[in-house]
């Protein structure tokens, strides 16, 4: 029991600490695809090729004034970037990030819990993660901060019914909620993917998974295209940080979602080895945000809501009515 304890620890602190290093590393090759994208040339002036910049907006982040103002209720202001980052770690507990591996004759298994209702943790865990900005916006003595948290609102009711309904049919499936039952369900080679079977809830969750990011097009609690910003609006310092911490965390845990769910997860893809293979899907879906927000204009909350509730939610529970009668005949 104490070697698990401790085989835990360590593998929650490997993952807090690597993925904290790809979320900065993120914010690098996102404004560099975006510059590419937009012929520009991005980071350039700190370090060869801007690479420094990572360094110098971390130290920004540490260094910066982190002030809460007068009006702001001040508990409710600093729990707030608490809860986005958090959650976002703690959602990585149920995925599997790597195939089992022998290291100093000791069998390794990448995944700190592997729980029978995995994906229901992980959808829920990211859910209550936009209790975040929620919170951070109504602590905010700031009418912009007030339109943030109720954009947040609508958002989550949009998006949270669409992601959790396309996920039934390929839960049907596999008859499990375990991300590694996924992975080995699809253990067969490139032709047993779900997305083959399942190509209307791939599409269905990958357009909420841009919504559960709060990626562009639905960057709703944020839009970077307004003066101001959101639910953000009075943060500053590395309380700002965890937002976005919390933000690119979400991204990588939904290329690992789609990855294990739908693409045949670390199982190895021809030649390649099933650790990289993996790797190289959540890169791909990881470029894929990055090229949309370069590529789709912003959307308003009542467009969100009215694709979400009156064209999503039908196509999957017709998705899923299919499904059953297919699995039924």
């Amino acid at each position: 029991m104490d070697g698990y304890i401790i085989a835990t620890v360590i593998k929650a602190i490997l993952i807090l600490a690597v993925i904290s290093a790809l979320a900065g590393f993120g914010t690098y090759i996102e404004r560099k695809i975006l510059a590419f994208i937009q012929r520009r040339l991005g980071p350039m002036h700190v370090g060869p090729f801007g690479v420094l910049q990572i360094a110098a907006d971390g130290i920004k982040l540490f260094t910066k004034e982190d002030f809460i103002p007068s009006g702001a209720n001040k508990i409710v202001f600093m729990v707030a970037p608490i809860i986005t980052a958090a959650t976002a770690f703690i959602a990585l507990a149920a995925v599997p990030l790597l195939p089992e591996f022998t290291l100093f004759g000791i069998d390794v298994k990448p995944i700190v819990s592997d729980m029978n209702i995995g994906i229901l943790f992980v959808i829920a865990m990211m859910g209550v993660g936009l209790y975040g900005p929620l919170l951070a916006g109504m602590a905010q003595e700031n009418k912009w901060g007030i339109i943030g948290s109720a954009r947040t609102a609508i958002q989550f009711l949009s998006y949270e019914v669409v992601t959790g309904l396309s996920l039934l049919a390929p839960i049907m499936m596999v008859g499990s909620l375990s991300l590694i039952d996924f992975n080995t369900y699809q253990a067969g080679g490139i032709g047993h993917w779900i997305v083959w079977t399942q190509p209307v809830a791939f599409i269905l969750f990958l357009i909420s998974g841009f919504a559960e990011t709060n990626r562009t097009p639905f960057d709703l609690l944020e839009n970077e295209a307004e003066v101001i910003s959101g639910y953000a609006t009075e943060y500053s310092g590395m309380r700002w940080g965890m937002f976005f911490i919390g933000e690119y965390a979400n991204m990588i845990t939904i290329g690992f979602l789609a990855s294990l769910i739908f693409l045949g997860g670390f199982n190895p893809l021809w030649i390649i080895p099933g650790g990289l293979a993996i790797i190289l899907k959540v890169a791909f879906f990881f470029f894929l945000m990055l090229w949309v927000r370069s590529a789709w204009p912003h959307i308003r909350p009542d467009q969100l809501m009215w694709l979400c509730w009156k064209v999503l939610m039908p196509l999957a529970v017709i998705n899923i009515l299919i499904t059953g009668l297919v699995m039924m005949a």
